[in-house]
């Protein structure tokens, strides 16, 4: 049965591109997720001061600058316990980028809805850094998640309403 809906809705709706662009962007992050956290674990046995200043080199930043200041700074909090804590949350971050860019791949009604959701979830905190600080990456990251929360909600509820027009017609058809 779900099956024959499935087909029906590929019929439907043939054009799934946007939320396969979805999903890879959220493969993306997850790639981007374990990269990041793989870094820092490399870091676990390294002498952290050294690497900070390693980073500032290879940035081709005045060491001098604020920006310098603060990788520095930022970088030398680091110890072993915290980067193994980053570690397991960027794994955690990952898996759950993975597991939501296949249900949007394969148009799982679940996977499009925690998309939604958590996307929403992000507006918010999106305009307040905006308020905080505006910059143009801040406002293009807050547009392109409004753009993806509508597109989703909307290619979603679009399924709902075509499935329940191809259940109604089954329905109709095993009554006669």
């Amino acid at each position: 049965m779900e099956k024959e809906i499935e087909k029906t809705l590929e019929k439907i709706h043939p054009s799934k591109t946007g939320v396969h662009v979805i999903a890879i962007f959220e493969a993306v992050k997850g790639t981007l997720g374990l990269v990041a956290g793989f870094g820092v674990l490399s870091l676990i046995h390294r002498d952290i001061a050294v690497f900070a200043d390693d980073l500032v080199e290879i940035l081709h930043l005045n060491s001098e600058s604020h920006i310098a200041h603060r990788i520095v700074e930022t970088v030398t909090k680091l110890n072993p316990s915290n980067i193994k804590v980053f570690f397991v949350l960027s794994l955690l971050y990952a898996a759950v980028r993975f597991i939501e860019a296949y249900g949007l791949w394969r148009l799982r009604a679940l996977a499009e809805w925690f998309a939604i959701i958590s996307g929403s979830i992000y507006v918010p905190i999106e305009i307040y850094e905006i308020f905080q600080k505006p910059t143009i990456i801040r406002v293009l990251i807050l547009l392109i998640n409004i753009v993806i929360v509508i597109y989703l909600y909307s290619f979603r509820h679009e399924q709902k309403h075509e499935q329940e027009i191809h259940e109604s017609e089954i329905a109709s058809q095993a009554d006669a």
